[in-house]
């Protein structure tokens, strides 16, 4: 895994008035937040708030169309005096967002790969890395997924949990300094969702950056060090988990808690 004791100062995410539009619909209103090295930011509310929008915002899934974002301290986009936003070269976008690892909700792996080929597919076409350095690293993963014994089995095979992990072992296969997590059990049973939470618990006790929307509440309390609150495009309240969950500020967090808990 990537080094997680850069001394670089300042925040490992930093995103400032960031704001996203698809056509007449404003999805983002100024979102702002900083993340640093070794938190665990929790991020909830209802469905359409912008909590998925943003975190795709983050690794430029999505283009913003005002704000700021530094990763690492390094600029990924800003906006100059006259609005406009400028992402920075490709090279360089392709470097910075390489810092970053994503599970999706419904997992992405290729279909026609094993398990160890979906884990193994990125080091070796986008980092250029031998065959021989990759395998035994993809293998540590997925023991540490719990799924090396499914190295040689196709996706079709596997439970949906089960996907989910090899999902997590693909992107750490990367070496990120930062994770981000969409909804990674909201397309799972309930029976299998505390597999992958385990996984992700056991990163957070590594102290893996991490950023995760969520609806799993449990997690965001006892693992998440802070938890932010969505709604209509804005962050409503930010605060660490438990004092959160406790006592709730703002009413529209009060209710969404009241109605989820």
């Amino acid at each position: 895994m990537r080094s997680t004791t850069n001394s670089a100062p300042g925040p490992m995410v930093h995103a400032h008035d960031v704001h996203k539009r698809f056509g007449a619909l404003e999805v983002l209103k100024g979102v702002a937040l900083d993340i640093a090295r070794g938190e665990v930011v929790a991020v909830i509310g209802p469905s359409g708030s912008g909590k998925s929008t943003f975190l795709r915002c983050l690794n430029h899934l999505e283009t913003i169309n005002r704000g700021r974002i530094d990763i690492e301290g390094e600029t990924l986009v800003s906006t100059d005096a006259r609005g406009v936003c400028h992402y920075v070269p490709d090279v360089d976008l392709r470097r910075i967002c390489g810092k970053m690892g994503m599970v999706f909700q419904h997992f992405n792996l290729f279909p026609h790969m094993t398990v160890l080929q979906n884990v193994i597919e990125a080091p070796l076409t986008v980092k250029g890395l031998r065959r021989d350095d990759v395998i035994p690293e993809a293998e540590k993963l997925l023991r540490k997924v719990g799924l090396l014994d499914k190295r040689d089995s196709y996706p079709s095979r596997l439970s949906g949990g089960q996907k989910q992990r090899v999902a997590i072992a693909r992107a750490l296969a990367m070496e990120p300094d930062i994770m981000l997590f969409d909804e990674p059990t909201s397309a799972l049973d309930p029976e299998l969702t505390g597999e992958v939470l385990r996984t992700m618990r056991e990163l957070a006790e590594e102290r893996m950056t991490m950023l995760v929307v969520t609806h799993e509440m449990a997690f965001a309390r006892e693992v998440a060090s802070r938890v932010v609150f969505m709604d209509g495009g804005e962050i409503l309240e930010s605060r660490p988990s438990r004092e959160l969950f406790a006592s709730p500020e703002h009413p529209r967090t009060r209710a969404f808690l009241e109605n989820m808990l």
